[in-house]
């Protein structure tokens, strides 16, 4: 079971397991109604290092996201389900729009995003690479996102 830090105690304790020659997994998002994609897209991650850390991005972070209805569930509640779940060790929770700055400061060995991305376009990218470390693509489940949970509750229950 994982713990919900801040962004100082998590560059105190990466900096602490670099020492002890753990390698550092890093990614991020904002894990509003979790569901089976975040699960295994997590659990993948975990298995590229010893520590997972996950970037949580904060309700204001999220509301500049995807917009003034989100997120649905909160910042404490996600982050303690996040740090609840077998393959996640740290939670850190960051207010800005991108985890550059938060991945700027803990510099982990492996930045992972999900395959909706492409490389070019992952944050922290030049951070990580910069430092010897590398940015891996994980698959995603397919069919599995908040946004479609979102659209099945909104079809099923809001019909008029």
């Amino acid at each position: 079971m994982g713990r919900v830090v801040g962004i100082d105690e998590i560059v105190n304790i990466t900096r602490e397991l670099k020492k002890e020659g753990k390698k550092i997994v890093f990614t991020n998002g904002c894990f509003d109604i979790l569901h089976r994609g975040h699960v295994e897209y997590l659990a993948k991650a975990k298995e590229l290092g010893d520590v997972l850390i996950v970037g949580l991005n904060s309700d204001l972070s999220v509301k500049q996201i995807k917009g003034d209805g989100r997120p649905i569930v909160s910042q404490e509640d996600r982050a303690f389900i996040l740090s609840n779940l077998a393959s996640v060790d740290y939670v850190v929770i960051f207010d800005e729009p991108t985890p550059y700055e938060l991945i700027s400061k803990i510099i982990p060995d492996v930045l992972v995003k999900g395959s909706d991305w492409s490389i070019e376009e992952v944050v922290g990218r030049d951070v990580v690479e910069g430092n010897g470390g590398q940015v891996v693509l994980v698959e995603l489940t397919p069919n599995r996102s908040t946004t479609n949970i979102i659209k099945t509750i909104l079809e099923r229950f809001c019909k008029q």
